[in-house]
């Protein structure tokens, strides 16, 4: 059987090791991929520590995938042989059950999850469910779109439908592999865009990437700051900080909504007061369009900086990216 290199955590708590393992084959509703690039992501800690129900070990993980069309099954219609295509955190729906039946395959009870269920991206090939695949416009590099999958569509998807107009104020708090992605979305969509970040490292890159405001949260009261602007009609909370995503909600506006997109652990502590006197929100986004994401970054130039890496170099990759030393995203690129 023809070989590959593969990335693969053996058991829950073990490290990441490069292995060869024989390339899969598709099946009747599969296409096998030869990846061209993989972001690294969070997410895929799940996979390296267990935390997610039913993993099947080993496991090679990996949700932000972009690559070639190598076979086809004999029922995946659509695509063809030599086309590119990504993968990302949804892989695959039963189509049967009341979500599918309603068009909310995300909301499946029997969907896979691409790198936590089946295998992902941190490999030089890979299979993957038709219904799961979005076509990938030849003009974007694979290692600029990879993020685009998962932190790409999960912002832009949160700003979109934040309910924010033209000219109302956003916040991006933290400006990270996330963050730095959400403000251009953010200004692009026509939203006065804030920053908010610890230190004045970045406020020149906040500057070039669109913001209209920056906010050194170490110098200055950000909530004081974001009140003299009127209050943020949204704030989009991408640092993992539940302590400064609690504190800044007295700096929304009346009917402001603030919106996490990344993994918080630790509870949420602020007074309800503060959602009742101004009929504020606090919701979690974590869906949106991929092929709505990508369309969007190419019209409007929208682009992830990113560190890239090669497939041996997975364990690094993944550690600096939960480190926070990466700039800004961590992808892997397999030749």
């Amino acid at each position: 059987m023809p070989m590959m290199r593969a990335v693969q955590v053996s058991e829950p708590g073990a490290g990441l090791e490069l292995v060869n393992r024989e390339i899969p084959e598709p099946g009747d509703n599969e296409v096998l991929i030869r990846v061209e690039a993989c972001g690294i992501c969070r997410g895929d800690a799940l996979a390296k520590e267990g935390h997610w129900p039913g993993i099947k070990y080993p496991i090679i993980p990996g949700h932000e995938v972009v690559g070639v069309v190598e076979a086809v099954g004999s029922q995946a219609k659509g695509w063809k042989i030599g086309q590119r295509v990504g993968v990302g955190w949804h892989g695959g729906h039963c189509f049967q059950c009341s979500a599918c039946r309603r068009g909310d395959f995300l909301a499946c009870g029997h969907s896979l999850t691409t790198g936590l269920s089946i295998d992902g991206g941190y490999a030089e090939y890979m299979v993957a469910r038709s219904e799961a695949l979005v076509g990938i416009p030849d003009k974007l590099t694979p290692v600029e779109t990879a993020p685009l999958l998962c932190a790409g569509r999960t912002t832009f998807g949160a700003l979109q439908n934040c309910g924010a107009r033209a000219g109302e104020l956003v916040a991006i708090h933290g400006l990270g592999g996330l963050g730095h992605l959400a403000v251009q979305y953010s200004a692009k969509l026509g939203f006065q865009t804030a920053v908010l970040s610890r230190g004045r490292e970045k406020e020149e890159l906040a500057y070039k990437l669109g913001a209209h405001i920056y906010i050194d949260t170490n110098a200055t009261d950000a909530v004081k700051e974001l009140k003299e602007l009127g209050g943020a009609r949204v704030i989009l909370g991408t640092a993992p900080s539940s302590k400064a995503i609690s504190e800044l909600i007295g700096g929304l506006s009346r009917n402001g909504k603030m919106i996490i997109v990344t993994g918080v652990s630790e509870p949420l502590h602020f007074s309800p007061s503060l959602l009742l006197a101004g009929s504020r929100s606090v919701s979690g986004w974590v869906a949106g369009s991929i092929e709505e994401a990508v369309r969007f970054s190419m019209l409007f130039g929208v682009v992830p900086v990113v560190e890239v890496f090669p497939l041996e170099q997975a364990a690094l990759a993944f550690e600096k990216m939960m480190t926070s030393k990466v700039h800004f995203r961590s992808v892997l690129r397999m030749s």
